[in-house]
């Protein structure tokens, strides 16, 4: 549950985000509050990935503003947002193929430089992710697609984030793949870190957000707690397959 309801860690204001003359995001209003895991749910196309990589900045916000932990970064690159904490594990993966699992997860490490918490971090991470721990020295790129994803997540665990940014992490993997994914990230939840999580299984992402956003059209369409969206007939209809809702 969030810690502090009352100051927001990330607010995004009327922001507007656009590829060229296409209007990708039309204005939305989001907000996190400490601790929360947030869920944002649509369509292909709905613009939830783009959300999330002008949160990371690696995208360009058009207009409108972005506070975390109300400072304004909506000009701040990418680099300094990962120092100031917030990590992204992208639609993809994005690993390093080339490199090894080890050289994967230390890389997330980078901006650090307090060698005994990054030791500590890594055995925190090979304690929640053992598959992880036991490819250590394996080339990246010659792993699962589940294993692969699972380094992502302990790449940007390194990194010491207050806000995680997961994009899609169950897409293409075997369900207890993704159980052992999203007891992971019920953990560091509890542990008080902050998610936004884009999920395209609405069903799962819901059952595990405490609140969620519906977006469409580049729009903020509905918004409320996991179970009330769960049981809205229009989300049940579009998003979860319920013909008779």
């Amino acid at each position: 549950m969030p810690t502090d309801m009352n100051t927001p860690i990330l607010q995004l204001k009327d922001i507007e985000i656009a590829y060229g003359q296409i209007q990708a995001v039309k204005g939305i209003n989001l907000e996190l509050y400490s601790g929360e895991l947030v869920c944002l749910i649509g369509a292909n196309g709905a613009g939830k990935t783009t959300t999330l990589n002008a949160i990371a900045g690696t995208l360009p916000i058009k207009s409108g503003a972005l506070q975390f932990e109300g400072k304004n970064i909506t000009a701040m690159p990418t680099h300094l947002r990962l120092r100031q904490g917030i990590a992204l594990v992208p639609e993809g993966r994005g690993i390093f193929t080339r490199l090894t699992v080890e050289e994967n997860l230390r890389m997330g490490a980078y901006t650090r430089n307090d060698k005994d918490g990054i030791e500590a971090d890594l055995e925190r991470v090979y304690t929640m992710l053992p598959r992880v721990k036991e490819r250590l020295a394996q080339v990246a790129g010659t792993l699962s697609g589940g294993e692969q994803q699972m380094v992502a997540i302990g790449r940007a665990l390194l990194s010491r984030p207050k806000l995680l940014l997961l994009d899609e992490p169950s897409m293409g993997l075997a369900p207890l793949v993704v159980e052992k994914i999203f007891e992971v990230v019920q953990a560091v939840v509890k542990e008080g870190m902050t998610i936004l999580l884009v999920e395209q299984n609405a069903n799962l992402a819901l059952e595990f957000s405490g609140r969620g956003y519906v977006m469409d059209g580049g729009l903020i369409t509905l918004s409320g707690n996991g179970d009330e969206l769960l049981n809205d007939p229009k989300v049940r209809s579009a998003y979860l397959g319920d013909e008779t809702a």
